[in-house]
């Protein structure tokens, strides 16, 4: 497709891959997770090949979601550090969704929800892989106590993840403009401008 040249550059197709690594993995594990943490959802293994394959490959799939994402944490930390700018932001938050985000503060290249949205996924990525590690049985025999604790915390931050992943996809798809960022690495110069006016200076110069 065809796009204006006057667009611009938001994601380098590098950093679009290893988002699109982690979003795939992340729902491979949600699935099979899910079909281990419930019986209603076990039919959802045989999208895996059967039980056993969806239990020897999901804790491989999980490595593969933490190493790339561990890849987006350190290019992206920076960048979604909070300022001033980002918690009037959030107070003002109300005014976003119903629709009125024309006098809300002005922001850098992420605003104050999706750097909340950022740090907050970070945690639950820690806490997933740790517990992960620790209930990994086939190459990590630690105590029973441990695996019966580490099975709470892969559940309960599993479940975060999942209600997270979802406002993300929902805010994308809601902010008109926005998932062509990650399709085709650009952004409309009105889009940038409305949403993300600091950065638009960044990068234009105006």
């Amino acid at each position: 497709m065809i796009r204006d040249p006057k667009d611009l550059k938001r994601y380098e197709p590098q950093e679009r891959a290893n988002h699109w690594v982690v979003g795939i993995s992340f729902i491979l594990l949600a699935l099979s997770g899910l079909a281990f943490f419930h019986p209603a959802f076990f039919p959802l293994t045989q999208l895996f090949g059967g039980p056993t394959w969806a239990r020897i490959i999901h804790p491989y799939i999980g490595v593969l979601m933490a190493v790339s994402f561990l890849a987006i944490f350190i290019r992206f930390k920076h960048l979604n550090k909070m300022t001033p700018a980002d918690k009037e932001w959030l107070a003002k938050a109300k005014n976003m969704v119903d629709g009125d985000d024309h006098n809300m503060p002005e922001q850098g290249k992420y605003n104050g929800g999706q750097k909340v949205m950022f740090w907050a996924l970070a945690v639950c990525m820690l806490l997933m892989t740790l517990s992960g590690l620790a209930i990994w049985r086939a190459w990590f025999g630690l105590d029973i106590t441990v695996v019966r604790l580490g099975a709470v915390v892969h559940a309960a931050a599993g479940a975060v993840m999942i209600g997270l992943i979802m406002v993300h996809v929902y805010a994308a798809i809601w902010v008109k403009g926005t998932i062509r960022a990650m399709w085709y690495g650009t952004v409309t110069r009105g889009w940038a401008k409305q949403h993300h006016r600091g950065w638009y200076r960044q990068v234009t110069g105006k």
